[in-house]
């Protein structure tokens, strides 16, 4: 009998504590990302996403920014009300169609994206990229099969590595 060996219940305990311990570092991963972004530049990991998605652009609607951002409307209206409440965004109606409000971004916006790093999830997506299909293919079956392990059908996600909730405020 080989002693080295542990028992099967061992196995699986140590397997599960393994996953959890996996899942526990990538939300500290995220929350700390999050928490060092608000510390320092005074913005959200959403916010970051939507000033840069409008970055160098000339202006655009709401509804394209919410598109391209894979977030609902009312979402995006939410953050770029923080947005604009910070001086990072400017909103004004389209002088050819009055029902259209334009975004873009402020000199103070432009400034802040100079300095603010990347959002954690275009460095996890550089790296991502970086592996082998069948890796990619891996790890995104893996995934879906934790998310539906823990969340209900309900809950629908955007492609935003944060924690809490998207239009959180950071005082506004």
């Amino acid at each position: 009998m080989n002693r080295d060996l542990p028992s099967p219940v061992k196995t699986q305990a140590s397997v599960s504590d393994n996953v959890l311990i996996s899942l526990r570092r990538i939300i500290q991963a995220i929350d700390l990302h999050s928490r060092q972004l608000a510390r320092q530049h005074g913005i959200t990991t959403p916010q970051l996403i939507i000033l840069k998605q409008i970055q160098g652009q000339e202006a655009m609607t709401v509804s394209e920014v919410a598109r391209q951002v894979s977030l609902k409307q009312a979402t995006v209206t939410d953050i770029l009300n923080r947005l604009e409440g910070k001086g990072l965004v400017l909103r004004e109606k389209d002088t050819n169609d009055r029902r259209q409000v334009l975004v873009k971004e402020t000199d103070v916006g432009k400034k802040l994206l100079k300095t603010a790093p990347s959002p954690l999830q275009e460095t996890f997506l550089e790296k991502f990229e970086d592996l082998e299909d069948w890796k990619q293919n891996m790890i995104l079956a893996a995934l879906q099969l934790v998310g539906t392990m823990m969340a209900d059908d309900e809950i629908s996600a955007a492609p935003i590595l944060s924690t809490g909730l998207l239009t959180d405020t950071l005082g506004s």
